[in-house]
């Protein structure tokens, strides 16, 4: 598989290191330095883009891809305002397009377990749920993408919840509150608390090292190479909530 890297921080870095282990190309290397001179076709060598960027420049990039019908995985989070502009240029152009707030499977696997306990615990009114994450100092966003997917899951799930707020001291009922850390190189923790006045449940996520985010956006290609379409890690690790 010929790859084209939009972005090339640690993650681009991370998974040009582990998308050559796995026997892959990486034919093209795009960042902030050589952008406005990267053109369509040296893109189209590639038979998949896997995009790590900024909210800034993360639509412009899914646009060249979906222009010149290279699929295109991203990461990018804090751009999600603009979905419908994305799938509707999607839809037009004809691309494909893998999206998920994170990639590595862990993560995912978390993500079914706080789905079907928020549904489990929408039965006990005295838990009283949070959200909380910790990411490195250079992270732009806050809270994390990964944090809002946990966030709006339960909003779907617990009736009690109607909004979620970015936890700054006072929450008012009805909000979910979702505390945001920036500490040191931390490449990711994520925890979902659920509290009464006995007692507390948690489910929680560390991870170790960028690699586990890097290996999955490296699958999510394999797996989008050559497709049509919106795709998202759902499809790549076949888990399906069951009421």
């Amino acid at each position: 598989m010929k790859i084209a890297l939009l972005g090339y921080g640690k993650m681009g870095k991370a998974i040009e290191r582990l998308a050559r282990a796995r026997g892959h190309e990486v034919v093209l290397i795009v960042d902030e330095n050589n952008r406005a001179t990267c053109t369509d076709d040296q893109l189209k060598q590639a038979d998949v883009a896997i995009e790590f960027t900024t909210p800034v420049v993360a639509v412009d990039n899914y646009n060249w891809c979906f222009r010149n019908h290279v699929p295109v995985v991203s990461g990018t989070t804090g751009w999600l305002e603009r979905w419908d502009e994305v799938m509707m240029s999607r839809e037009q152009l004809g691309g494909g397009f893998f999206y998920a707030s994170n990639y590595s499977i862990g993560v995912n696997i978390f993500f079914h377990l706080n789905r079907w306990l928020a549904r489990t615990m929408a039965r006990f009114a005295d838990y009283k749920v949070s959200v909380e994450e910790t990411h490195h100092i250079h992270k732009l966003d806050a809270p994390s993408g990964t944090a809002l997917t946990l966030a709006k899951d339960i909003l779907k799930e617990h009736p009690e919840y109607t909004s979620w707020v970015l936890d700054e001291g006072k929450v008012e009922a009805g909000e979910l509150p979702v505390k945001a850390k920036r500490e040191g190189e931390v490449p990711g923790i994520h925890s979902v608390t659920y509290k009464s006045g006995v007692d507390e449940i948690q489910i929680y996520h560390s991870a170790y090292s960028r690699d586990g985010f890097a290996q999955g956006a490296v699958m999510a290609a394999e797996f989008l190479m050559g497709k049509k379409g919106m795709f998202g890690m759902e499809d790549l690790i076949k888990i399906k909530d069951e009421n």
